[in-house]
């Protein structure tokens, strides 16, 4: 269940929005002033919510120069709903901590305690927690000292919001019910609605149905009260969604929840147009559409989609009219019209472009929204064009739509990584690199593309562009990934034989005829999805690893590498690490070895224990100018950038911070060749995790890094890296080579033959 932004309408929509409705701004001395608050006001209840910015703005301008801070702070707080109505939440964010500021100089406590209880909201949109838990405790002791009903209900709302973000519905459904028995004490009716459709949706997450149905009805009671509104419009079309939501969930009245959404978004839809609200009509009649849809009416689906496509655009409704979109190139695609089906696709995807960063955020912080609400877009479209081509003979003709259908596939792993690091570090690498597939004739680039019912591969061979096709879908595709990763780290046994040599099968053997063909001896690898979290280099033919036969590189995208190969005339080196246990991290005794191996290949300056700390870290590197740039220490990634590190003896070094340290290099004139983390850890099944290694070199500025999926004997790991660096001392030598020589000298070591020891490292990004 996502509130993805800017999606305005989606299920949380009364969840995600600040309370109720402006109230009046206070005696002020200029009546105009209040005339534009009354003004934002009426634009916004019409859902006209770019005016209603653009005269909040003007009234807080004209508050401000007369010395107002308690009315100004009012419209800076309304400012901010009309921002989060647009999905524009930093500036939301931006906005109540001005407020938050002018509410404490006035010296009002009830508007601190409303600005607290929104920003708190805002926070969760954020995935700030503990800031959201801190302004909603002291928001409603502050309500509920002021006894003033109206706000401790608004506050008990949001309250509830943070819990059900942390899962803890029992807590959250006492919050919203309090919150609805307040709002019945003061007749506020929209609240009521907002309290009891979120704790139908907190029952609803928790699995307890009729729970859930038995809110929504009492919610449905409270909106019969409301007259006709933007809120009225909006609660009917959650409570719709709401109740479709129940139909899998309660069969015995299964045709009754599916006659209520139809008859709320009709109704929704009439409210809307009575107040001349096209933003909502736009979203009343497009979830009307999407009944139709899933009832197999694609004719009247149609009909109601593009009459949602209409009020967006009468409006500017971006965030809207991709989905209407969207959902029109379904139904063409059901209609069996492939072209316009493509098209309808294509002004979806062109329609989301400028929306992507601020949809990357999402309610709570779920690591994996973005991917979930806007992805199948991309797949879908990427699948469309891959058909379009399979229908075509000439290469002329076909190769268009492989190059389109990548580069599709393309841009949604720009979003997710931008969205991963909450930077535009991808979109910064993207404007000045060249494509992969054109830079090397002793490489094949390998881009498998994960559809539902089948595997596409598409392959940058020296003849052009191909497609293999593959019949294996993304579900049993990723089943066997995870069970392979799984049993790969596991030393002790051979049982992930199994699951390399079926991978093989699917991934590398239908292949071997054209790579066989070419002299090539490397293999670069843009993964997606589960495919990012194993070792390509492991899996197996039966015989001996692909390692053996072939040099391995990975990249996160095929636009988001600088492909240059190293200057080894002009490598300078830092190198730094840990030997001892700190921060209650093991100890890495063999990292002295380590460091001293690659120390007396390119010599540079060497960090260790007490003397690899953060604050000595940066001023090195500000210093100097190194090309490579060596830390043997513990890494951790994970789902969340905020919990991904580099340990540092006294510290922790966050993907922002090695961005601030390492990133420096970005701004020179020669940036930096490789980043080489040698002790990392990544979950296994964790996609998201194993997407910010992938994306590691990007965030440092490097061309290349050297990182390991998991952490390994130590020992091995000196020995694996040292050989790297030693055959990387060949100017003759790609990095990709040199990783695959110290590989396979590990494989043909007795006691390191596992994969689990050899295979986790991965070189990201540049690979000549």
């Amino acid at each position: 269940m996502r509130c993805v932004l800017l999606q305005i309408l989606g299920v949380l929509a009364l969840l995600c929005s600040a309370p109720a409705g402006p109230t009046p701004a206070g005696a002020a001395d200029a009546p105009a002033t209040e005339t534009y608050m009354e003004q934002g006001l009426q634009s916004f209840q019409r859902g006209a919510f770019e005016q209603a910015v653009l005269t909040w703005l003007e009234a807080a301008r004209l508050y401000e120069q007369g010395g107002k801070p308690k009315e100004e702070s009012e419209a800076l707080t309304h400012l901010s709903q009309a921002y989060e109505a647009l999905g524009l939440y930093n500036k939301a964010m931006k906005s109540l901590e001005l407020a938050l500021a002018r509410a404490k100089e006035s010296g009002d406590q009830a508007q601190i305690a409303t600005v607290l209880g929104s920003l708190g909201n805002a926070s969760i949109v954020m995935g700030q927690t503990e800031q959201a838990h801190q302004a909603l405790t002291d928001a409603l002791a502050m309500a509920r000292t002021l006894e003033n009903l109206d706000l401790t209900a608004g506050v008990l709302n949001n309250l509830g919001n943070l819990l059900t973000v942390q899962k803890k519905y029992r807590e959250a459904v006492a919050a919203y019910t309090e919150s609805a028995a307040l709002a019945g004490k003061t007749d506020n009716n929209f609240m009521a609605v907002r309290a009891q459709s979120n704790a139908a949706l907190a029952f609803l997450q928790d699995g307890r149905y009729k729970d859930a149905r038995d809110r929504l009805d009492q919610a449905l009671e409270h909106i019969r009260k409301l007259g006709s509104s933007h809120d009225k419009a909006y609660g009917l079309i959650t409570i719709g969604r709401l109740y479709n939501d129940l139909r899998p969930h309660l069969r015995d009245t299964a045709d009754l929840l599916l006659l209520r959404p139809f008859n709320l978004f009709t109704e929704a839809a009439v409210v809307a147009e009575a107040i001349a609200d096209a933003r909502a009509a736009s979203y009343a009649w497009g979830y009307l559409g999407r009944l139709y849809e899933r009832e197999r009416r694609p004719q009247e689906a149609l009909h109601l989609t593009r009459k949602a496509i209409f009020a967006a655009q009468q409006v500017n409704a971006p965030e809207a009219l991709y989905l209407w979109q969207w959902q029109t190139g379904r139904l063409l695609k059901t209609m069996g019209k492939l072209d316009d089906a493509i098209a309808a696709y294509r002004r979806a995807v062109y329609t989301l472009q400028p929306l992507r960063q601020e949809m990357s955020l999402d309610y709570g912080g779920s690591q994996s929204a973005f991917r979930e609400s806007v992805g199948p877009l991309f797949f879908e479209l990427a699948d469309l064009l891959l058909q379009r081509a399979a229908l075509l003979r000439e290469r002329k003709e076909y190769e268009p739509y492989l190059v389109e259908a990548r580069e599709v596939v393309e841009s949604l792993k720009a979003a997710e990584l931008q969205d991963y690091f909450k930077d535009d570090c991808v979109e910064a690498m993207r404007s000045h690199v060249k494509s992969l597939d054109i830079v090397s004739k002793t490489a094949v680039v390998v881009y498998p593309i994960l559809l539902p019912d089948r595997t596409e591969l598409l392959v940058s061979l020296p003849s052009g562009l191909k497609l293999v096709s593959v019949p294996v879908g993304a579900a049993i595709l990723t089943q066997e990934v995870r069970a392979f990763r799984q049993l790969l780290e596991k030393r002790t046994t051979r049982d992930y034989l199994i699951h390399a040599q079926q991978l093989y099968d699917w991934l590398i053997r239908p292949l071997e005829p054209d790579l066989t063909a070419t002299s090539i001896n490397t293999l670069v690898f843009v993964p997606d999805g589960p495919l990012r979290t194993i070792p390509m280099s492991a899996l197996h033919d039966g015989k001996e690893y692909l390692i053996s036969k072939y040099a391995v590189a990975t990249t996160p995208g095929l636009n988001l590498t600088d492909p240059r190969p190293i200057r080894r005339e002009k490598v300078r080196l830092l190198s730094g690490g840990l030997t001892e246990g700190v921060q209650g991290f093991p100890p890495l005794p063999n990292v002295a070895s380590e460091l001293l191996a690659v120390q007396r290949l390119y010599g540079g300056d060497v960090l260790l224990n007490q003397d690899f700390i953060a604050s000595k870290l940066e001023k090195v590197l500000k210093e100097g100018q190194f090309s490579i740039v060596h830390i043997a220490s513990h890494g951790n990634f994970e789902s969340d950038v905020e919990n991904t590190f580099i340990l540092t003896f006294d510290d922790k070094l966050t993907m922002d911070r090695l961005d601030q340290f390492v990133g420096l290099f970005k701004f020179r004139d020669e940036p930096l060749e490789l980043l080489t983390l040698s002790a990392c850890e990544t979950a296994a099944g964790d996609d998201r995790a194993a997407l910010g290694l992938a994306g590691v070199a990007i965030k440092a500025g490097a061309r290349s890094a050297l990182a390991s999926l998991w952490f390994i004997d130590d020992k091995a790991t000196s020995e694996l890296i040292a050989e790297f660096y030693r055959q990387l001392h060949d100017p003759t030598v790609s990095k990709a080579i040199a990783l695959q020589r110290a590989q396979v000298n590990l494989l043909e070591h007795p006691i390191y033959q596992h994969p689990a020891y050899w295979s986790p490292f991965l070189l990201l990004n540049n690979w000549l």
